[in-house]
């Protein structure tokens, strides 16, 4: 059994960053960010387009093709008083397509911005949707931690749910930007290849690419796949706790093809991973093939990996194996895609099993992202942020990026 990380100290993660390190906005052309490469514990810098330079050829690259939905809906009381609500993740239906798809009614689990403001009633908006006037009510149910049941409603069939996100909704940048949301974002906050909606916040690492970059990728030779890990708001949620077991991770839907499980077996298990979202998709996939090693008959919900799993189980089943022991599953009921949801929490002390590489952006001091890095690099993340930080490279969302092999 391996080390257990509950007990690490969160402060033990900390570094300087001044505000105007933190990349308020992208550069004009996203893939002219600096690329901060480790290798096996060496340092050195160059810019994104060179990526492919560092690659060896025949490898697979992972990228989580989520798409960042316009999540933020603001109302107005009669008393004059602004409520937003955040849409965090879909409850009625539960299914992100089905719910998008939906024409008169959907219920999504909300944050709720000046809540004392909104004490009972509906609150409602008049807006103009696909060239029908609609009323769009939101109703507000049971409170579920630091989130709220929300029931939408409009009267318009002609219209759905994704079409009033599309018009009515606001792109949520992340709070540490300090700004408002420009109409610029709602290009240069997706991916290039964003398809799936689902995430309020991005899959930054993935910002950096451009056709011309993935078109040198595929000439090297590195074969290119996708899946999808809808990012939660959580992802910004501060540890709070002075040890990580005081954390509670959010829980991320993950969907993941069957011809993504063959292609990482033909792999023999090995990829490199554009992001942490994609890192933790790809390692959680590893555990849920150990659960289906250990009891084949699983259900769906059984599937989910919590938090604290990695380190709790015996985990000498082989990667591969692991694969094919969901790849089993898929065939067994008849599936195209692996759909289920993990709470995985990388930390030092975790023995990655699938992702041998990672290109991944400078994550905030003291966050669970920073931990993944840790756990990657054997605890070295200190001599490449303070490289970043004497080098002047720009963190966070909008900032640049970096190539980890260790």
């Amino acid at each position: 059994m391996k080390e257990n990380p509950k007990h690490i100290r969160i402060s033990e993660y900390n570094y300087p960053l001044p505000d105007e390190r933190i990349a308020k906005f992208p550069l004009p052309v996203r893939d002219q960010s600096k690329l901060l490469i480790y290798r096996h514990g060496e340092v050195s810098e160059d810019v994104f387009t060179s990526l492919p330079e560092y690659l060896p050829a025949g490898s697979l690259m992972i990228f989580n093709n989520t798409k960042v939905i316009q999540a933020r809906l603001h109302f107005r009381k009669e008393t004059g008083a602004l409520i937003e609500v955040f849409c965090l993740e879909p409850i009625q239906p539960n299914d992100y397509v089905l719910n998008f798809q939906q024409t008169e009614h959907a219920a999504w689990l909300c944050m709720v911005g000046n809540l004392k403001k909104w004490k009972d009633g509906p609150l409602c908006r008049e807006m103009t949707v696909k060239g029908f006037p609609i009323t769009l009510t939101a109703t507000r149910g049971e409170c579920r931690g630091t989130s709220h049941w929300i029931d939408f409603r409009w009267d318009n069939p002609e219209v759905t749910f994704a079409d009033i996100l599309e018009v009515f909704g606001e792109l949520p940048i992340p709070p540490y930007l300090n700004r408002d949301t420009e109409e610029s974002d709602k290009e240069t906050y997706q991916t290039v290849y964003s398809k799936i909606k689902g995430s309020v916040a991005a899959p930054t690492a993935g910002l950096h690419f451009t056709p011309r970059v993935l078109d040198a990728l595929t000439e090297k030779g590195i074969d290119l796949e996708e899946l999808t890990l809808h990012v939660g708001a959580g992802t910004f949620k501060p540890v709070k706790s002075e040890e990580i077991e005081g954390h509670e991770m959010h829980a991320e839907y993950i969907s993941v093809s069957r011809s993504i499980i063959k292609k990482l077996i033909d792999h023999d298990a090995c990829a490199i991973a554009v992001g942490t979202t994609s890192v933790r998709t790809l390692e959680s996939l590893y555990h849920i093939g150990v659960t289906l090693a250990n009891n084949p008959e699983a259900t769906e919900e059984q599937l989910h990996v919590k938090q604290w799993q990695p380190y709790e189980t015996e985990c000498d089943v082989r990667p591969v194996v692991a694969l094919q022991k969901i790849l089993g599953y898929l065939d067994r009921h008849g599936m195209e895609a692996l759909h289920t949801s993990t709470q995985i929490i990388i930390a030092p002390g975790y023995d990655y099993k699938i992702v041998k590489a990672m290109v991944t952006n400078f994550h905030q001091p003291q966050s669970t992202l920073l931990l993944l890095v840790s756990a990657f690099v054997k605890g070295n993340w200190h001599t490449i942020y303070d490289y970043a930080l004497g080098h002047d490279f720009r963190f966070l969302s909008y900032g640049d990026s970096s190539l980890l092999i260790p």
